[in-house]
């Protein structure tokens, strides 16, 4: 039985098969190609700046991020200041928070009696892309990280603007998600504490519990994060054991037939990225709760990501007191990037996990460029002995709608996936 699959960035066609009224196999197919990475090849190198954040209209930003990391890593010496790389790190925290937004209020939602909220979902996400443009100057397809820091010069006046912007968007999550004090949704690691509360977070949760839905979606319960920040920490867990440490050279790629999307995997493995992987990589004390008592279900996915726009509001503010205004917002390197032949790979963590980048330069133009998304991570269509990971989180349901509902869990993107 196949399905189209719409209202997410792009669409998806699922190909269900059943046996004894179970889904038994699921194949994948995303059915359009973009060709960026074929775009990129043999322009200069600065290019890819104004080219790659085009590559989503939801995380442009942080192919922007992860484009410049990767060509300053092209250089053997590149100097940037801890002001450039807190800037970055804000406005790309905002985008993550806005997307998470909207996905909660226009796509989870509706699973669950609940109409689309566009009101809300605007309304939140603005909050944050206002941010991302008052420090970088306009959202979305910004080009403001260039290779050797920002462009921006950063002012007091903005800083204000950004810390009332995040205390409007904390004083939305509190008065919407869950009436909780943020330090104390902070701190809070018991998810029985979180049902005293009230909000659209908590009502969406009690309905998974009333519906017996706690089981939807469980997968290999094995997580990955490559691209670790001053809050992120990349590392890889399997169940609750986790290992600190990734090395890109265990990806691996592999074409998938009648999709234009690619499997990925790590060690021959297929991982689970986003908001759940970083929170147990991260070992966030409510979502290991929640985990030991529901495991890699939707209702540890859902938690996770709207706990993860919580703590990073609450850490954009730490940040903020970090910014040194004395420091230089741009260093110039000290080789022309025409003069350089070389390979640079960078991951950051967008919204739906993490994102790489590897770009070879010959001479400053771009020989090769590869582009990992999350949603290849996640939706990636393998075959019976070897599933994806969203595949195998919807194998046993009893329905379609079940499978939209754990599909959608991932918050699917795939524009991004066929670049």
């Amino acid at each position: 039985m196949i399905e189209l699959i719409e209202k997410i960035e792009g669409e998806a066609k699922l190909d269900f098969r059943f046996a004894n009224d179970l889904i038994d196999f699921v194949e994948i197919e995303f059915l359009t190609a973009r060709g960026i990475e074929n775009i990129l090849k043999n322009r200069p190198a600065m290019d890819a700046l104004v080219i790659n954040p085009r590559v989503c209209g939801i995380c442009g930003h942080a192919h922007l991020i992860a484009t410049v990391q990767a060509l300053e890593n092209c250089y053997e010496n590149i100097e940037i200041s801890q002001k450039a790389k807190i800037v970055r790190e804000l406005t790309l925290n905002f985008e993550l928070i806005q997307n998470h937004f909207k996905w909660f209020y226009l796509v989870i939602l509706p699973f669950f009696g609940k109409p689309q909220d566009p009101k809300k979902a605007v309304l939140a996400s603005s909050l944050m892309a206002k941010a991302i443009a008052v420090l970088a100057g306009q959202y979305p397809h910004n080009s403001y990280a260039i290779v050797g820091g920002i462009t921006s010069y950063i002012t007091n006046g903005d800083l204000i603007k950004v810390r009332s912007l995040i205390d409007e968007c904390l004083m939305f999550f509190h008065n919407n998600l869950v009436d909780a004090d943020i330090d104390e949704f902070w701190i809070c690691d018991s998810i029985e504490h979180i049902f005293e509360k009230n909000g659209d977070l908590v009502d969406v949760l009690m309905k998974i519990i009333y519906n017996n839905q706690t089981d939807f979606g469980k997968s290999y319960d094995r997580f990955i994060v490559f691209g670790g920040n001053s809050y992120f920490k990349s590392g890889k867990s399997n169940k609750t054991v986790v290992n600190e440490h990734v090395k890109f050279d265990y990806v691996q790629e592999e074409l998938i037939d009648k999709s234009y999307a690619k499997n990925v995997y790590y060690k021959n493995k297929s991982f689970e990225v986003g908001p759940l992987a970083r929170a147990m990589v991260n070992k966030t004390p409510l979502i290991r709760d929640a985990h030991r008592k529901y495991g890699d279900s939707i209702f540890s996915r859902i938690l996770a990501r709207m706990c993860e726009t919580a703590q990073l509001l609450h850490h954009s503010k730490q940040l903020i007191k970090m910014i040194d205004q004395k420091e230089p917002s741009f260093i110039k390197p000290k080789v022309d990037i025409k003069q350089i032949s070389s390979t640079g790979i960078s991951s950051v963590e967008a919204a739906r996990g993490s994102l790489i980048h590897n770009i070879e330069l010959i001479g400053g133009n771009i020989k090769n460029y590869a582009i990992i998304t999350p949603t290849q991570w996640n939706l990636g269509c393998g075959n019976k002995k070897n599933l994806g990971v969203a595949q195998n989180a919807m194998i046993g349901l009893s329905s379609i709608d079940e499978a939209k509902l754990v599909f959608k869990s991932f918050d699917v993107c795939s524009v991004c996936t066929t670049h």
